[in-house]
């Protein structure tokens, strides 16, 4: 049996694309690389995805193989962005971006696990990001989110409707802009391309 953890969360990464959903989010497990500059030039962030997805994997077939024995899906990849003063945030000035990325790992996922899986890496690819790894637990809490489907470059009227709905019933933003990609974007269409938009309040 196979688990599909996205399944499972339905409500925290299958939101509506027609309203926003006020959500709470539980403390989860993550592999997180920090980083700064434009996603889009940046090597520094094409190698941070490539070794989430690198350790994700490596996790998954350890877990499959090993005495846990339990196979699942790999989780999507997940962005946290922001600068120093939110006020400045410029989406013209991805240079001045810094980000988390980052990919969720189920509950049976241990810390020493994640130290096996980055030595395999290590041993067989050792990319240059595997130094700056984190696994730790992210605590969201609160959140407002809604399903943005299309390019990147078009989340703007999606992004402000979900910042309105938020501060139209009297909650205050806080936190860090959260991303979710679930679509393949190089196999996908960019009109197609679905992407969770989430923004933390209080």
């Amino acid at each position: 049996m196979k688990i599909d953890h996205k399944k499972e969360l339905k409500h925290l990464y299958k939101p509506s694309a027609k309203a926003v959903e006020l959500i709470e989010v539980p403390p989860m497990k993550f592999l997180m690389i920090d980083g700064q500059g434009d996603p889009n030039t940046s090597r520094e962030y094409q190698e941070a995805i490539e070794t989430l997805f690198s350790l994700s994997y490596t996790l998954k077939f350890m877990a499959k193989k090993g005495e846990l024995g339990i196979d699942y899906t790999v989780m999507p990849l997940e962005g946290l962005w922001w600068v120093e003063n939110m006020e400045d945030f410029d989406v013209d000035k991805k240079d001045e971006w810094l980000w988390t990325s980052m990919m969720m790992q189920p509950e049976f996922i241990t810390r020493e696990m994640v130290e096996e899986a980055m030595a395999k890496v290590k041993e067989k690819k050792d990319p240059p990001a595997l130094s700056k790894v984190r696994f730790e637990t992210y605590e969201e809490g609160p959140a407002g989110q809604i399903m943005h489907i299309g390019p990147f470059s078009e989340e703007g009227p999606t992004i402000q409707k979900l910042h309105n709905y938020i501060e139209e019933k009297g909650f205050q933003l806080s936190g860090k802009h959260h991303e979710i990609y679930l679509s393949d974007i190089r196999r996908a269409a960019p009109e197609k391309w679905k992407t969770v938009i989430r923004q933390p309040y209080k």
